[in-house]
């Protein structure tokens, strides 16, 4: 972790969460539609950094895919993951892809931030990962359960931050090469 607690594109990882076609449908319009805009944008961003995605789908056989948006914004090498628990830990193969390059922060996005969402980021906050969750990239279908699963992340030591300061803080610099191309995305 960097002694500022900013956001580091090179100790960075992504993690979407759950961001399902059927799971989609059950949250409120205006969360939603803000969840998964920012997290397009942040795989945007990603890609153009070659930041490490990782995403996972909640019980797909009965919750479907992840929605087509996202997929045409994972970068080639995300890794995607089913499961059963709530937590991303408890996938099969989710922490040897964690491990992999190193990278020591975790930045989430997804749903439901009041249970995968959080178990999650609680679960890597024990294990000494640097834990940022998005809080205009994650819903739940009740915004009293997001907010009370925000505060909890908080008094855990979870970062919660918004989109747009990750970008910024994958960033840097306006002098950075890809600063024009990537700020294009928050217009």
């Amino acid at each position: 972790m960097n002694s500022a607690g900013l956001c580091s594109a090179s100790d960075s990882r992504l993690v979407v969460v759950d961001m399902q076609v059927r799971l989609l449908a059950a949250m409120p319009e205006a969360e939603r539609d803000a969840a998964v805009k920012h997290t397009e944008i942040l795989l945007q961003a990603a890609k153009a950094l070659e930041i490490p995605v990782i995403y996972t789908e909640q019980y797909p056989k009965g919750l479907g895919p992840t929605t087509p948006v996202l997929l045409e914004r994972m970068p080639a090498m995300a890794r995607s993951f089913s499961k059963t628990g709530f937590s991303c830990c408890a996938a099969e193969g989710f922490w040897q892809a964690l491990k992999a390059g190193n990278r020591r922060q975790v930045i989430i996005v997804g749903q439901e931030a009041h249970v995968c969402v959080l178990q999650t980021a609680l679960e890597l906050a024990t294990r000494d990962y640097r834990v940022f969750v998005v809080e205009d990239g994650v819903c739940s279908r009740s915004i009293v359960h997001k907010r009370n699963a925000l505060a909890r992340m908080r008094e855990a030591g979870v970062a919660v931050t918004n989109f747009e300061s990750v970008v910024f803080e994958w960033l840097r610099d306006a002098a950075h090469p890809a600063f024009k191309r990537i700020s294009e995305l928050l217009r």
